[in-house]
């Protein structure tokens, strides 16, 4: 019988998250009911806002409890069918969490081609961070020709996303990033006109610099001591998108906001984004992106570690910024 290999929540972490907060559990791959269909999990994705998930504090969706496999999208291969609309072999997207084989009912799955880009990239780019970074760009930044975008996290699977749509829409791209490498990744690689290494110190004279027009647009990414950097340089009318806060996710105690008088006096629009709330227009977001990376205008790096087993490590290691790029965990 095949074998199922899962991550579990053991304890909720205090602080940073540790590898003793998860246990991982061996037990037999599960069957699939009427309506269902079997995973066979080939790519995990590791993501900022599954820190979330494991704290008891109200966030947009139900946490995860002790006990339970531990939250996740996954990229994987139909195995068995009992739902009409697939059949094995399938190359499919589905909420799966941090297992090898996962049923769900089909209404979960989303099928994707493998065939138009690696079956990988539909957790990334063409996945829920590049839709995260479409919406958040299009409805909230809403960045007009010759405009000024910065993002931070730049590097980032969401951030990278951000930058180069600000290229492609005709914006300047500035971003934020921490270290020498991920700055001339995002300059020489992507295309951004600028980025500024946040851990060089000087941070906001270096990014004035960097904006000699102020900035327009803001995609947020991190929060804390980089937020109210950026306030201090954002002009009148400006807007922000405030996808993640990951400088305070494992923080005891938030930094806060203490540049707020700048929202008063450039009137910013400041608005709170979920990539779920344009679910019914994920088709628009897909083919978009899609069409940019069939053109080679949206380029991509994954950080990969290979087997569930480092699951845990590679969350711990994206929290700390060690990743470079989308985390990604290679199950198969």
């Amino acid at each position: 019988m095949t074998a199922n290999r899962a991550w579990t929540l053991a304890s909720y972490p205090t602080g940073w998250v540790t590898e003793s907060n998860f246990k991982l559990v061996e037990s037999p791959a599960p069957s699939p009911r009427e309506g269902e269909v079997l995973v066979r999990n080939l790519w995990l994705s590791l993501d900022p806002y599954m820190r979330g998930r494991i704290s008891q504090q109200k966030s947009y969706v139900k946490g995860v409890e002790i006990g339970e496999v531990m939250t996740g999208e996954t990229a994987g291969e139909v195995v068995e069918s009992k739902h009409p609309g697939f059949k094995a072999g399938d190359k499919v997207t589905a909420p799966s969490g941090w297992q090898l084989y996962c049923c769900l009912r089909g209404e979960a799955l989303t099928r994707v081609d493998a065939s138009k880009a690696p079956l990988s990239y539909f957790l990334g780019c063409l996945g829920m961070p590049g839709r995260t970074a479409y919406f958040g760009m299009k409805e909230i930044c809403a960045p007009k020709p010759g405009e000024t975008v910065v993002v931070s996290a730049a590097s980032g699977a969401v951030g990278s996303v951000v930058g180069q749509l600000a290229k492609a829409w005709g914006c300047r791209a500035v971003g934020i990033a921490g270290g020498r490498e991920k700055c001339d990744y995002v300059v020489k690689e992507l295309g951004f006109d600028a980025c500024v290494d946040y851990k060089a110190g000087n941070l906001f004279d270096k990014l004035k610099a960097a904006c000699p027009k102020g900035v327009d647009a803001y995609f947020e990414n991190v929060g804390g001591e980089i937020l109210d950097t950026v306030l201090r340089l954002m002009n009148v009318r400006s807007r922000i998108a405030v996808c993640g806060l990951i400088s305070e996710y494992n923080a005891t105690e938030p930094y806060g906001v203490k540049m707020f008088r700048s929202i008063l006096v450039n009137r910013i629009r400041i608005q709170g984004m979920i990539v779920f709330d344009w679910l019914e227009r994920y088709p628009e977001a897909n083919k978009a992106l899609l069409e940019l990376v069939a053109k080679g205008k949206l380029k991509y790096r994954e950080s990969v570690l290979e087997g569930i087993e480092n699951a845990p490590k590679g969350l711990i290691g994206l929290l700390k910024g060690r990743n470079f790029g989308k985390q990604l965990v290679k199950l198969a």
